[in-house]
């Protein structure tokens, strides 16, 4: 195993040691977004504490050091890490094991058939989910950032990838980034969904994608084959009634919180101005045939 201290400029006080396996190294590890990402986030939380309004003021906790347990490689670029991260106030310790990946995106694609009012479909995707044990879990269209800085970009290629639909980025509307707008609870973190922040630092900015089209489009998306299948992404498109949506993707989060997004941003008057400012400057898309 290898040892490195981080450096005071870090932020976090005494020197931290960073225990590494033999499988990484340090400048790999210093490197990678999704680390560099949770030390940022957890250094400015744990400064917060210094706020005499904290729940932690009296009795500060502060990081002493990172085990780095395993490393998971994708080629020649990280992309699993499991860390045990050492956080004490000299009373307690905080549960530290942590799953890093990074964020992903995911976008809710809502379709009405032209020439309708209260008809909307949504297009989900059916794909094998193996950490979930399942070879067809139906969820809304949604991939890994891998340490991209633009959101939107990358949500817009998810859908291509995984629909065969092209879209422009400025088309979406980002409704986690509406919902947490105006929001009250003070904690420096993404604007974003956190699907199991107990146990990994992924998050997800969940986005809107609402186009009228020709009814005919529609139905054909039913069935269709997508993905990227030379890399085991084998995806079989769904397209799912909206008002059955809460229903039919109960066990996916993304799913939900986009339908809890959608609903409550819609009852609040905040997302149909949101949507008829995009439909001013932005003509119809149309599935890419295969």
């Amino acid at each position: 195993m290898n040892v490195f201290t981080l450096d005071e400029e870090e932020g976090f006080g005494d020197s931290v040691e960073v225990i590494l396996p033999k499988n990484i190294e340090q400048y790999r590890l210093q490197n990678w977004v999704p680390f560099q990402d949770w030390k940022a986030t957890l250094r400015k939380n744990l400064e917060a504490q210094k706020d005499p309004k904290h729940v932690h003021h009296s009795d500060q906790y502060s990081l002493q050091e990172i085990s780095i347990q395993s490393v998971d490689w994708f080629g020649d670029k990280i992309g699993f890490v499991k860390l045990a991260a050492k956080i004490q106030n000299g009373k307690t310790d905080l549960p530290g094991i942590a799953f890093l990946r990074g964020g992903s995106v995911a976008v809710l694609m809502v379709l009405r058939p032209e020439g309708t009012k209260d008809e909307r479909y949504v297009v989900m995707t059916e794909q094998p989910r193996i950490p979930a044990g399942s070879l067809r879990f139906l969820e809304i269209p949604a991939g890994m950032l891998d340490g991209q800085k633009g959101f939107t970009g990358k949500a817009a290629n998810e859908i291509e990838e995984e629909t065969g639909i092209k879209i422009r980025a400025e088309e979406l509307i980002d409704l986690t980034g509406l919902a947490l707008k105006n929001s009250k609870v003070q904690d420096d973190l993404r604007p974003a969904m956190y699907p199991s922040p107990g146990g990994s630092d992924e998050f997800i900015p969940i986005y809107l994608w609402e186009k009228e089209m020709d009814r005919q489009r529609i139905v054909d998306l039913q069935g269709q084959l997508t993905g990227m299948r030379t890399q085991g992404e084998m995806i079989t498109l769904k397209v799912t009634d909206y008002e059955e949506l809460w229903r039919e993707g109960a066990r996916d989060a993304k799913t939900l919180a986009a339908w809890a997004l959608y609903e409550g941003l819609s009852r609040a008057g905040i997302l149909q101005p949101e949507i008829e400012r995009l439909k001013k400057d932005s003509g119809t898309s149309t599935p890419v045939k295969s």
